[in-house]
């Protein structure tokens, strides 16, 4: 077992071994996506395997993908799945602020688990320094139950104009005074740059958090870059930490709709166990929510899993998803500018599968009334796309649950996340004794997210599907575990945060933190 010196509480420096390593580091990034979640569940999952009790922390997150906690709260994704990562239940303590972007203008704001109203980008600010005190006080208390704490920033590192009201970057960086790293996805050109560029931003004292560079996604030798690395070096008075090489096959829980915009591919294809593949559309809204939900059929060998955003998207589906949205009304009305409602209505009318998931279900029924304006000023009445005997009423608190049941004929679990409730349906429900489903046959939905992530459940859904959609020659797998695919994908971060970066100077930097560095001048200066 590895020993190293490190500093223990009050300051004491001692020779320890890495199962008695206490302290934090910070992951931040010069962007969104560059690859500050992946990398966080990967330094947690190698920490973990060497017996130190690890946590995630990310003090602010702006994602529509979120998950209910076992102690009742709503948290993005990404710190349930680092959470997992560690071998933890989901808790609200990982992510005390949630931010849900409702409209390009607005967003909710989650408290500690809990919806407690909308802002706008400027009045956001306002509550900026309370937020500060509660993050770093909700941080200090998971330093004291754990014995190392990775932390996650927001976006880009240097977006200076946040800098006055910053609750999740460098503010807190410097506040709790962690130790930091910075990544940046390579894959995207202009890396060296950005990397030199988001150092040279900050301020002084922010600068001096930053202990080294992480590149993300390399594709190529690695000695071709090494020249540009020593002179970031060179420029900075930083070394890079570790070259993460591009993996194909990697894939984790979203953080934001961010990572289905460069695809329309979902998931790993895996080759068909049968003759034929199933081929589902999964509509993506603008609002697009816990898109994560489509991830479990995506892992199954056969099934061919796509967003579609137009008509012709649909043609060839055998299956139409309607995911989770933030914003129901708005993206129904969405779907009947751009045609995707009319060719919705048309597939389900050949007899073909359509399955919607919260937000998704909810269009699906017959009415949609908003009376205390949730998400309309005023309120209002809605037609919905007919397709179920579904009226569905929004109401203003936020129902959040962890639900089980028995759904064609297994027990299945899920989570709630949602303001509308059923309040008349005359179709069969698809969940024993719950009415937040319904199955109409070949139309049926849900408002439990995680519902296709019970395997013998998404077995005998897929089989279904298969039937009505003519599929004959497609088999559904019954070997797949969602959940095991789950921990192989945090098993193999863990594998590239071992293999391609320097842990031992990770590790010195989680102790002792950041040693004494240069400050990098701008040219302007």
């Amino acid at each position: 077992m590895a020993r190293y010196h490190c500093r223990r509480p009050g300051g004491t420096v001692t020779a320890v071994t890495v199962s008695d390593v206490v302290g934090s580091l910070m992951v931040v990034g010069t962007s969104s996506d560059a690859g500050k979640s992946a990398l966080v569940a990967g330094v947690c999952r190698w920490l973990r395997r060497r017996g130190v009790r690890v946590a995630p922390f990310k003090a602010q997150n702006m994602s529509n993908n979120s998950v209910v906690t076992t102690d009742g709260g709503e948290i993005g994704r990404a710190q349930a799945m680092q959470a997992r990562a560690c071998g933890l239940e989901p808790s609200v303590a990982f992510n005390p602020v949630l931010l849900k972007p409702a409209t390009d203008h607005t967003a909710q704001v989650v408290l500690k688990g809990r919806a407690v109203g909308q802002v706008t980008a400027r009045s956001y600010r306002d509550r900026a320094e309370v937020l500060r005190e509660i993050v770093v006080g909700e941080l200090g208390a998971l330093r004291a139950a754990f014995d190392v704490v990775i932390c996650e920033g927001a976006g880009s590192a240097a977006e200076i104009n946040l800098r006055p009201t910053d609750v999740a970057n460098m503010a807190l960086a410097t506040a709790a005074e962690l130790p930091a790293v910075l990544v940046g996805d390579i894959d995207r050109g202009g890396l060296l740059a950005h990397l030199l560029g988001t150092v040279a931003a900050l301020d002084p004292e922010d600068q001096a958090r930053i202990g080294g560079f992480v590149v993300n996604k390399f594709r190529g030798d690695p000695t071709i870059l090494a020249p540009g690395l020593s002179q970031l070096r060179t420029l900075t008075g930083r070394s890079t930490l570790g070259v993460v090489p591009w993996t194909p096959g990697v894939w984790i829980d979203a953080e934001d709709s961010l990572s289905t915009s460069s695809g329309d591919g979902i998931g790993p294809a895996a080759a068909p166990r049968g003759s034929m593949w199933l081929r589902v559309a999964v509509v993506r809204f603008p609002r697009i929510s816990n898109s994560t939900d489509v991830d479990a059929v995506a892992c199954e060998p056969g099934v061919l899993a796509r967003y579609v955003s137009t008509p012709s998207g649909l043609v060839d589906a055998d299956v139409v998803i309607l995911p989770g949205t933030k914003a129901t009304v708005a993206d129904l009305d969405w779907m009947r500018r751009s045609g995707v409602a009319a060719a919705v209505v048309e597939h389900a009318g050949t007899g073909r599968p359509v399955f919607g998931i919260c937000g998704g279900y909810q269009m699906m029924g017959k009415r949609i009334v908003d009376p205390t304006g949730v998400e309309a000023a005023g309120g209002s009445v809605v037609d919905g796309l007919g397709l179920l005997d579904l009226e569905i009423e929004f109401e203003r608190d936020k129902h959040l649950a962890t639900p089980v049941g028995v759904a064609l004929g297994h027990p299945v679990r899920g989570y709630e996340i949602h303001h509308g409730r059923v309040v008349r349906s005359s179709d069969p429900q698809l969940i024993t004794d719950v009415a937040e489903g319904s199955d109409a046959g070949c139309v049926a939905g849900t408002h439990w997210h995680g519902l296709l992530e019970n395997d013998g459940f998404r077995r005998e859904l897929l089989a279904r599907w298969a039937e009505q959609s003519g599929r004959t020659g497609f088999v559904a797998d019954s070997g797949t575990s969602f959940a095991a695919e789950r921990e192989r994908q945090l098993d193999l971060l863990g594998d590239l945060v071992e293999a391609h970066l320097d842990t031992a100077a990770l590790e010195n930097l989680i102790c002792r933190g950041t040693p004494a560095m240069p400050v990098v001048r701008t040219r302007l200066e």
